[in-house]
């Protein structure tokens, strides 16, 4: 034997001793005997184009029974082995299926002597896939297509990070065979002396065919069926991050370029620009100030400072309050407005604020579908589309108003149960069963509906109260199932000269900078600050908690009816929770104060007023901000409209929710 490779067997015993690796194979071999049941997750990637296959390898569990291949995942950690044997650690890195024989031969030999399982034969029925926990962060270990040149011959392995935009369904593919030589006399007739066991990479011919010859007397080899070892595999469609800029509608680099379909991932740090810790010094006198400057300044590359306040203060509040996690805060905005192509850019401008920011084309399904996979096995291919795309992002899904009743009921669905069910009948997809599959949705929409679309549509209803508008156009249902419905015509927002000014200014010269706002608080500036506030940790605190549930179960009781009940849905408990969090955020704070939950408060109040008209509350039909923000004395002014907000809450929970208790400061 070669002095190297056995110098390297003895290191791989040495690794796996003490790393744990050697105890955890002999856990492993003991399913092959029987003696526990367990299912083992394999993950069998190589790249190809622009595919990624992955294979879920379901162990057997019958006791004692014997397999052509015993397939083994040995995790391995590259710097530890390297620290051992520079040698076996660059073989690993570059010559990984050599690799694994190596590892292979160390396996069979401590089965051998410990006899772990005791229908094995012979080393060939002994597969090891080697997983690595960790790669060299240099940039010749990332995968690359647009790399030029690239050697596409190469078998060592590489990282690749990007987005599923569609995946197939699970297959059948045949991890490993046994075949017998024809000829009787021949030794090769009996045991497992051949032996056909599927490589990375490798079609399911390299594995099972019918014109494999035998190496010893060339007589043809025939497959023992008993002993063929199936595995589950699933076909991954990926794209590079960066594609789905084109899936934007506003863009602020100016240059065309071309995107292949694997780049690079980056992850930069997050940090908060210089010139908005200097305006959150400057309004350190009171908690809404922050938070009112920055909606009274943002987005002043699309539409004028001061205008539309309470929407770009909605936007950035549902910015803040994109994860990607589980049993997220989400927070959905239907706007109601006749100024559809202001609406649009400054909806389209905020999407590219966030890494996962979607713009939904109307051609296409929001939800994922289910095609025929364009790679020939005949199976099912599920289509990513729109919502999931924007996983921890924002779906923006444009006008409602122009999509039919079973995609808004959908819509409806999706809203409420944050998950879509894709059903893939078995028949058409040469499946012998139908099958069903759920996939969550984490993602905040954004919609708006064309107030004088509606008008011409349908014929608004009369006798309505104090404070409601028409929004018959779509299910009440559905208005009910995002978190806040926005009405932009309020006084301080309707369509006024500076806006006018600024279309016509922005038509003679696009690239012009109008406002000193643009010039201190870059889109860029809006991106970090938007993906550090995002990532911040807030808690409620037991002040900010009394004041919501005091405010929602008053409202519960003053908004319903005799036929009804309360018109409160129960989702606006988790609204005033996103709301308050997201404002929190926003201020840069990590815990929910009453100053939130009074924002979250007038913002759902007002909601409500526009879908069922006033209660016994009774805000301003622009709660959040009344009037213009100009100057130092606006911003005071505002304060103390807000304190007096603040103090007839306290008035209404004492009134209508008096088992709340709620301190009040009389001064």
């Amino acid at each position: 034997m070669d002095p190297e490779i056995q110098k390297m067997k003895e290191v791989v015993l040495v690794y796996l001793d003490r790393s744990g690796g050697l105890q955890k194979f002999v856990h492993d071999c003991k399913k092959y005997n029987g003696i526990t049941e367990q299912i083992v997750c394999e993950i069998d990637t190589w790249c190809y184009t622009n595919l990624c296959y992955f294979k879920i390898l379901f162990a057997p569990t019958d006791s004692k029974q014997s397999y052509a291949v015993y397939r083994f995942i040995i995790s391995i950690n590259p710097s530890d082995i390297a620290e051992l044997d520079a040698t076996l650690g660059n073989y690993i890195l570059h010559n990984p299926l050599q690799a694994a024989q190596i590892f292979q031969s160390v396996c069979f030999v401590a089965i051998k002597t410990l006899s772990l399982i005791e229908q094995l034969q012979t080393e060939a029925q002994i597969s090891i896939l080697l997983k690595p926990t960790h790669l060299p962060p240099l940039p010749s270990y990332v995968l690359s297509l647009s790399a030029n040149p690239f050697n596409y011959t190469s078998q060592r392995f590489y990282m690749s990070e990007g987005i599923v935009i569609a995946m197939g369904t699970v297959t059948k593919y045949t991890q490993g065979a046994r075949f017998l030589c024809t000829e009787e006399t021949c030794p090769f007739s009996e045991g497992f002396r051949c032996i056909r066991v599927h490589c990375p990479g490798a079609t399911e011919s390299a594995t099972v065919r019918t014109d494999f010859v035998c190496s010893l007397c060339s007589s043809p080899l025939q497959e023992d069926m008993k002993f063929r070892v199936l595995g589950d595999k699933q076909v991954v469609e990926m794209i590079d991050a960066k594609i789905l800029n084109a899936l934007k509608g506003y863009s602020t680099d100016k240059s065309h370029f071309r995107i292949q379909a694997f780049t690079l991932f980056l992850r930069g740090p997050s940090f908060v620009s210089e010139n908005f810790k200097y305006l959150l010094s400057l309004t350190s006198s009171s908690r809404w100030r922050f938070t009112a400057v920055l909606a009274n300044i943002f987005a002043s590359q699309v539409v004028p400072p001061g205008t539309y306040n309470t929407l770009k203060l909605t936007i950035l509040l549902s910015l803040v309050q994109t994860c990607e996690k589980e049993n997220a805060d989400y927070l959905d905005l239907l706007i109601m407005t006749s100024d559809t192509l202001v609406i649009d850019r400054l909806l389209n401008y905020s999407l590219c604020l966030l890494p996962r920011g979607i713009r939904h084309p109307p051609s296409s399904d929001i939800f994922p579908s289910v095609s025929k996979d364009k790679h020939g096995t005949g199976s099912a291919s599920i289509q990513a589309c729109s919502a999931v795309l924007a996983k921890g992002g924002i779906c923006y899904i444009g006008d409602l108003s122009s999509y039919k009743k079973d995609k808004l009921e959908l819509l409806q669905s999706v809203l409420e149960s944050r998950t879509t069910t894709v059903f893939i009948p078995g028949k058409k997809y040469g499946e012998e069963a139908d099958q069903q599959v759920t996939i969550s949705v984490q993602t905040n929409f954004w919609s708006f509906v064309d107030v004088d679309s509606s008008s011409k549509k349908h014929i608004q209803k009369e006798n309505f109260l104090i404070g409601q508008m028409d929004v018959s156009l779509i299910p009440v249902n559905l208005v009910d199932s995002f978190g806040l419905l926005i009405y932009n015509e309020f006084p301080s927002c309707r369509l006024s000269s500076p806006v006018v000014h600024q279309i016509l200014k922005k038509a003679i010269n696009p690239e012009a900078m109008l406002y000193k706002a643009s010039h201190q608080f870059r889109t860029q500036d809006y991106e970090e600050f938007i993906l550090f506030a995002r990532n911040l940790h807030v808690e409620l605190s037991s002040e900010a908690e009394s004041l919501i549930q005091g405010y929602y179960l008053g409202s519960r009781r003053v908004r319903r009816d005799s036929i009804h009940g309360s018109t409160l849905s129960a989702s606006a408990l988790k609204v005033l929770i996103s709301l308050a969090k997201a404002h929190a955020k926003l201020s840069l704070r990590q815990r929910v104060l009453e100053e939130d939950a009074v924002i979250a408060i007038l913002l759902l109040e007002s909601s409500l007023t526009l879908k069922h008209g006033t209660s016994a509350l009774c805000v301003a039909p622009n709660p959040v901000f009344p009037f213009d923000l100009s100057d130092e004395s606006s911003l005071q002014q505002r304060d103390i409209y807000l304190m007096q907000c603040h103090h007839q809450l306290l008035k209404f929970i004492a009134a209508y929710s008096p088992g709340i208790h709620i301190n009040t400061n009389e001064e």
